[in-house]
């Protein structure tokens, strides 16, 4: 059962320094597709060392196949193209220049189509070399709006609850494959609830969505795209994360779960909900109140943007808190985000990240058994 976990992290892990150079030689042709698919598979097998040696028991393959997060929007869907995009990050109090801020992107600009199972190639991976469960991560179809544009969109999809639509039937239809593969966890990643979290500057994306319009997208879509998978595999674990951006140690969005909790909890049945809980920009623990009896909230405590390192007696007593809301046996302990949403990664160290992780399985530990 997915609720005996209480020790996870969201995916990402920071690439060795190998696999950057790597990935710049392949694509500078110095370096053939199967070579770095050789260099990505040591590095993963390090990877799921490391999570090992921590003592977790659900397993990712660190991202290390991919240059960000998202990645797949232009490798394994048909019908976008390159497009810039235009969000504001912000470290330290501090927006990040241009220069810093990621420029990469997609826009869609006719019917979209799957033409690369990525994701596939990740799981038969994992499934020979895992030392245990493993999940599979992935961004939500209901952050389609991401790759809508009113100018080069709108021929095709009208409007991005159209193209949001054809790329939840596509999701639909991949984590099928992957269930047929032998996964047996998944876990959306979801960001369009930052739309209604934070309706203001920092949370915009090129659908312009209102916050009402936003977050009924967002649950329709989430609560279709999970009914469909576990109305054909009630025996996998789905899980959704939320956090509120992350990339080279910086954010993009801030605001409390209040306006979202009621329906999100309610209406998108999910089995783990991973929320990021590191700093105030995410708010309290009061909308934990709305979690049914069921789905396990893993409260993302421990920070990877900064090397400095939680103290157990602080963690204990936020998770307390937690149980005010919640009840304890439906809690679990993870890291707010992943180490490295992108292939930079976040501004803290290897032993940093290990002695995170080591956090987070020593804590549950004790609070759990």
């Amino acid at each position: 059962m997915a609720t005996t976990y209480h020790a996870e992290h969201v995916g990402s892990l920071l690439r060795p320094p190998y696999l950057l150079r790597a990935r710049e030689a392949h694509e500078t042709g110095e370096l053939t597709t199967a070579q770095l698919h050789e260099v990505e598979d040591r590095a993963i097998a390090e990877l799921l060392d490391v999570q090992k040696q921590a003592g977790l028991t659900v397993f990712t393959d660190g991202e290390a196949r991919r240059e960000s997060w998202r990645s797949g929007l232009l490798e394994s869907l048909g019908g976008v193209e390159p497009a810039s995009r235009t969000l504001r990050w912000y470290r330290n109090g501090k927006e990040l220049s241009p220069e810093e801020t990621l420029s990469d992107g997609a826009v869609a600009v006719a019917t979209v189509s799957r033409k690369q199972d990525l994701t596939g190639v990740e799981a038969t991976f994992m499934a020979a070399r895992a030392p245990g469960t493993f999940k599979i991560t992935m961004i939500s179809a209901s952050m389609g709006g991401m790759i809508w544009d009113r100018e080069r969109s709108s021929a095709v999809y009208p409007a991005p609850n159209d193209l949001i639509e054809d790329l939840a039937a596509l999701q639909i239809d991949e984590i099928g494959g992957l269930a047929a593969r032998g996964v047996r966890w998944v876990q959306l990643d979801s960001l369009s609830y930052n739309q209604v979290i934070d309706p203001g500057a920092t949370g915009r994306t090129r659908a312009a969505l209102t916050p009402e319009q936003a977050l009924d997208a967002a649950i329709t879509v989430d609560s279709k795209i999970v009914t469909a998978v576990k109305r054909e595999h009630q025996d996998l674990t789905v899980g959704m994360h939320i956090c509120r951006g992350n990339y080279r140690s910086s954010w993009m969005a801030q605001g409390g779960y209040e306006p979202v909790a009621e329906r999100l909890f309610s209406e998108v049945p999910v089995d783990r909900f991973l929320l990021e809980y590191d700093t105030e920009r995410a708010g309290g623990f009061e909308p934990l109140r709305f979690v049914p009896p069921g789905p396990t909230v893993v409260l993302g405590l421990v920070t990877t943007k900064v090397p400095q390192l939680e103290t157990r007696d602080d963690l204990l007593r936020r998770i307390d808190e937690a149980a005010r809301y919640a009840p304890l046996e439906q809690l679990a302990l993870s890291p707010q985000c992943g180490f490295a949403s992108g292939s930079l990664g976040n501004l803290i160290t290897v032993d940093d990240e290990r002695r995170k992780l080591d956090l987070v399985v020593s804590v549950a530990g004790q609070v759990w058994g």
